[in-house]
C-alpha cells in the first residue's frame, strides 16, 4: 500500500509534515498539566527486541505524561490506549519503522509494584524503511542560470539521504534544511522550501523524495547603512566593515565585516544584516547595528606560568587618543623573568583597508644567560583584507645585553615588510586548510658599527584529514607545523638581540621551557642565535568524553627545534607527549604533556586559541 506523505489521514504519514498528533497533544496538554506528583495510576512497559526503540517510545509516548493523573476515570483510560497506539506509530515512523506490528495490554500489577496496573506495549518494528530515490530542483529563474550552475551541483552532490540510506523524519528534516541554508548562503538569502514530498510504500519499505527550492531574487551588496555611531568617524568605521559592494550576496562576507567591526575596538557590539525588503536587490542595503565602546577601557590582569612565576599586567585602550585622533593600545607586563611596557596607535583604515601605525616598546628580559634591556620604535602601515594581512614598517631597535662576556650595546634601523595568508576552513576551530608566512627585513647596524643585515622569517601550518568519518561526522587529521628562521650578516657584525631567535615552550617546542633553546657564547654562555628551525608532526583524532562525541580530541606528537649561530652546527632538541583538546566556543583549548629529550624532564603545556 503506497501512503502519500500529504495524506493527513494516515498517521505514517502525517508525521512527516509534523501533524497526527499535534491535536491529541494540544487537547490533552492542560489535563496533563493538573497530573500530580502523587501515587502511580499506572505503569508503562515497552518491549522490544530493539532496545533503542523500547528506551525511545517509553520516553516519549504521551501516554507516560498521565501516569500519575488522579483519579484516572476507566472511560478516559480507554481512550489514552487507543491514542497511544496511534502515538507509537508516529514515533516509530519518525525512526523510519512504517509497518510495525504493536499489541498493547493492561495487566494487574505484581506483587511490590508501586502502581496497581501495567500498560505493554509489544513493539515488533519490521524493516526500516530506505530511500529508493530523490529529486532536487529550482525554481526559475535560477534553474537556467549559468552563473549558479555550480551552487545547484554544491545541494545536489552535499544532499543528505542517499538512494539506500535509512529515511528518518529527523534526516529528511536536515536534508532539505541543508539545501535551504547553501541558497542562502550565497546570492539567495531569501530562499525558501517552495515543496517538498516524501512518498512512503510502507509493504516495500521505500521512499520516494521530493524536494523544491524557490530561491527568489539574486542579491547583490550595496551600501552600508550605519545605526549608532556618534564617537567616531563614520567614513573610516565603513572603511573597517569593507562591504564588499556591488558583488554577489555571500554572507561569508557579511559576517566577516561583522566580525571585524567586533574585533576594532570601537564598539562592544556589533550585527550587520541585509535588507530583504530593499526594492532593488541588485542594489541591497546591509545595515550596521551598533553599540559603541566607552572611550577609554583599563583592565588588570594577575597570572602564573611554570616558565616565570606570578604576573602581573595592565592594558589600557584609547579610542581616539590625541593629538591624531588615532586608537591607541598600551601594555604592561611584570613577572620575574620580563619586565615589559608597549604601545601601539593605528589610524582608522583608508578605503584600500591600509591603516598607518606607530609603536614603541620597552623591555627588560632575560636572554639565556644574560640580562638585556630594549627599545624598538616602529612605525608603518597594515592591510587586511579577506584571508590575507600585510604589514610594511621602518623598525629602530636599541638594547644593552649584561652580564658576564656579554656583548654590550648594538642598534639597527630596518625596513621590514610582512605577508600572512590564512586558508582555513574555519577560523577558530580549524580542521582542514593552511596558513602560510613570511616576513623580511633589510636594514643596518648604527652601533658599534654600521654593517648591513638582512632578517628573514618563514612558518606554516597545515591541518590534513585522514581516514573515516565517524558516527558524528569527524575524522582524524594532521597537523603539520614548521618555521624558519635567519639573521645574515658578517660573522663580527653585532646585531641588537631583540632581532635575535630563541624557541621552545606552547607553540614551538613542547617539552622544554619558554625560548629555552638557544646558542652559547664563546664563554658558553647561553644566547640567542641567527639561525632557528621548528618542526611538528601531531596527529588528532576524535574521542568521545563525558558523553561529549562533538568536541573532545586526543592527540600525539613530535616537536624538533633548534636555535644555532652556524647553520652547520645545529642541535635538534626533540620533545615527544599527548594531550586533550577541547573545541571550545572561543577556540581549541589545548592541555599537553611533553617529554624533553635532552632534558629528561616532563612538563605541562597549557594552551587556549589558535595562533597563527
Amino acid at each position: 500500500m503506497v501512503l502519500a506523505a500529504g495524506l493527513a489521514a494516515l498517521p505514517a504519514c502525517g508525521v512527516l509534515h509534523g501533524e497526527g498528533g499535534d491535536a491529541m497533544r494540544t487537547e490533552g496538554a492542560a489535563e496533563a498539566a493538573e497530573a500530580s506528583e502523587g501515587a502511580l495510576a499506572f505503569d508503562l512497559r515497552v518491549v522490544s527486541a530493539d532496545r533503542d526503540i523500547a528506551g525511545h517510545l517509553e520516553q516519549h509516548l504521551e501516554l507516560q505524561r498521565y501516569s500519575r493523573f488522579p483519579d484516572l476515570r476507566a472511560a478516559e483510560f480507554e481512550r489514552l490506549l487507543t491514542e497511544a497506539d496511534s502515538n507509537a506509530r508516529e514515533l516509530l515512523a519518525a525512526l523510519g519503522y512504517f509497518d510495525p506490528t504493536l499489541k498493547m495490554r493492561v495487566q494487574d500489577a505484581t506483587e511490590g509494584s508501586a502502581a496497581p496496573r501495567t500498560v505493554v506495549v509489544e513493539v515488533a518494528p519490521g524493516e526500516r524503511t530506505r530511500v529508493a530515490g530523490y529529486e532536487i530542483g529550482f525554481a526559475e529563474p535560477m534553474n537556467s542560470d549559468p552563473r549558479a550552475a555550480a551552487q545547484r551541483r554544491r545541494i545536489v552532490r552535499r544532499w543528505g539521504l542517499e538512494a539506500g540510506d535509512v529515511f528518518t523524519e529527523p534526516d529528511w528534516s536536515a536534508a532539505k534544511s541543508a539545501g535551504l541554508r547553501e541558497l542562502q548562503k550565497e546570492r539567495y538569502p531569501t530562499a525558501r522550501i517552495a515543496e517538498s514530498q516524501a512518498t512512503i510504500d510502507a509493504e516495500a519499505n521505500r521512499a520516494e523524495l521530493r524536494v523544491r527550492y524557490d530561491p527568489g531574487p539574486a542579491y547583490r551588496f550595496g551600501g552600508l547603512r550605519l545605526s549608532g555611531v556618534e564617537r567616531y568617524d563614520a567614513e573610516g568605521i565603513r572603511h573597517i566593515a569593507r562591504i564588499p559592494t556591488g558583488t554577489d550576496y555571500r554572507e561569508e562576507a557579511l559576517l566577516d565585516a561583522q566580525q571585524r567591526l567586533a574585533a576594532s575596538g570601537y564598539f562592544d557590539s556589533a550585527f550587520l544584516t541585509l535588507d530583504a525588503e530593499e526594492a532593488d536587490p541588485e542594489h541591497a542595503t546591509v545595515i550596521a547595528q551598533l553599540r559603541e565602546a566607552r572611550m577609554q577601557k583599563l583592565v588588570f590582569g594577575v597570572g602564573l606560568s611554570t616558565d616565570a612565576g606570578p604576573r602581573l599586567s595592565l592594558d589600557h585602550a584609547h579610542n581616539r587618543m590625541p593629538p591624531l585622533g588615532w586608537r591607541a593600545v598600551s601594555h604592561l607586563a611584570l613577572d620575574a623573568r620580563t619586565q615589559a611596557a608597549s604601545t601601539q596607535w593605528t589610524a582608522m583604515p583608508q578605503a584600500s583597508g591600509w591603516a598607518r601605525f606607530l609603536g614603541a616598546a620597552l623591555e627588560r628580559a632575560e636572554v639565556g644567560d644574560f640580562k638585556s634591556d630594549s627599545m624598538s620604535l616602529q612605525g608603518g602601515r597594515s592591510q587586511s583584507v579577506g584571508h590575507i594581512d600585510r604589514r610594511h614598517a621602518l623598525q629602530y631597535d636599541i638594547s644593552r645585553v649584561e652580564g658576564g662576556d656579554a656583548p654590550g650595546s648594538s642598534s639597527s634601523l630596518m625596513a621590514s615588510s610582512g605577508w600572512t595568508g590564512r586558508y582555513f576552513d574555519r577560523k577558530i576551530n580549524p580542521t582542514a586548510g593552511y596558513g602560510l608566512g613570511a616576513e623580511l627585513g633589510a636594514g643596518f647596524t648604527l652601533t658599534p658599527r654600521r654593517k648591513p643585515f638582512i632578517r628573514g622569517r618563514l612558518r606554516a601550518l597545515q591541518f590534513w584529514p585522514i581516514g573515516q568519518r565517524n558516527e558524528a561526522g569527524r575524522r582524524s587529521r594532521l597537523a603539520l607545523r614548521g618555521e624558519m628562521g635567519a639573521v645574515l650578516a658578517d660573522k663580527g657584525v653585532q646585531v641588537p638581540a631583540s632581532l635575535l631567535f630563541l624557541t621552545g615552550g606552547d607553540t614551538t617546542v613542547r617539552g622544554y621551557g619558554y625560548e629555552s633553546i638557544g646558542t652559547r657564547s664563546q664563554a658558553g654562555k647561553f644566547y640567542g642565535g641567527r639561525t632557528m628551525t621548528v618542526a611538528s608532526v601531531e596527529w588528532q583524532r576524535p574521542i568521545r568524553l563525558m558523553d561529549n562525541d562533538r568536541d573532545w580530541e586526543h592527540a600525539l606528537f613530535v616537536d624538533v627545534g633548534s636555535v644555532s649561530d652556524d647553520v652547520h652546527r645545529m642541535t635538534l632538541h626533540t620533545g615527544v607527549g599527548t594531550g586533550l583538546r577541547w573545541n571550545s566556543p572561543v577556540g581549541p583549548m589545548q592541555a599537553d604533556v611533553a617529554y624533553g629529550v635532552r632534558t629528561r624532564q616532563l612538563r605541562l603545556h597549557l594552551r587556549l586559541g589558535l595562533s597563527f
